[in-house]
């Protein structure tokens, strides 16, 4: 199983303080949630050692860095962060979304990007169809799907399932407003897109969700969330806790209203 999926996987499962070597003595409990949970770090300046550890500290399974396809010299810096990031959590994924530059990509490079701890890739629609012939062992292809309106939209998604080397797709769906607002209506729209990208999810999601935000999201049948972030700071790291917290309790109150479903 690739490090994305099994990082989707271990999301749902509880997972004991316990382990082997010294990282497992001192990696904390953790309850299962209704999904994983992404920062993504937009800066290049906030994608450092310091950051890294501090975001899987606060309850990220994975971190997200932004590069814009140009400084390569900042390429060599991935490295230490991914390792800041793993050695608070062994099993922390860490993930490139690359946003420019596509044209000057080859299998060297993401050869290289593998090597510095990176996981899985992050393209938008609009890179080159190449990059989707390039296999890189243990290196996961995400494709990134945006919410855009008219009836044949999902027909035209649909099509990224012709494509057997995509791992799973991250929704953008602009959910900047509070999620709990949405109606029926909208998640019917949302839902018929999600439904076309038949890959497992990561789904963006703003700073700050609601409660009744986190419950209107599980409608889409995401496996991961994922927050931008420019810094962390104090703040941050209390919208991080804040957020993996309340998948915890949406997952359990979705498992407890199963059981009561079962037993009447």
């Amino acid at each position: 199983m690739s490090k994305l999926l099994d990082m989707f996987a271990q999301a749902r499962r509880a997972q004991s303080g316990s382990g082997m070597g010294f990282l497992g003595k001192n990696r904390a409990e953790a309850k299962p949630r209704v999904a994983a949970l992404v920062v993504e770090l937009t800066s290049t300046d906030a994608a450092n050692a310091a950051n890294a550890e501090a975001a899987i500290k606060a309850g990220a399974d994975g971190l997200l860095f932004t590069w814009n396809g140009k400084d390569t010299s900042w390429l060599e810096s991935l490295k230490s962060a991914v390792e800041a990031a793993q050695a608070s959590n062994e099993k922390a994924v860490c993930g490139l979304h690359i946003t420019g530059g596509w044209h000057t990509i080859d299998r060297e490079n993401l050869e290289h990007l593998k090597d510095q701890g990176i996981a899985f890739i992050v393209l938008p629609l609009e890179a080159p169809a190449s990059l989707l012939a390039l296999r890189v062992k243990d290196l996961d292809l995400v494709v990134t799907v945006p919410m855009r309106e008219g009836d044949f939209y999902p027909l035209f998604i649909r099509n990224l399932t012709a494509f057997n080397n995509i791992t799973a797709v991250q929704l953008d769906f602009d959910l900047s407003k509070d999620a709990g607002k949405l109606t029926i209506e909208d998640v019917l729209q949302y839902r018929a897109v999600r439904e076309a990208a038949r890959y497992p999810a990561l789904l963006n999601v703003p700073t700050g969700m609601s409660e009744t935000g986190a419950y209107t999201l599980t409608t889409l049948g995401v496996q991961s969330v994922v927050l931008a972030v420019s810094e962390i700071d104090t703040k941050t790291k209390q919208h991080i806790k804040n957020l993996h917290e309340l998948l915890e309790k949406v997952h359990q109150e979705d498992t407890d209203s199963k059981q009561t479903t079962i037993k009447q």
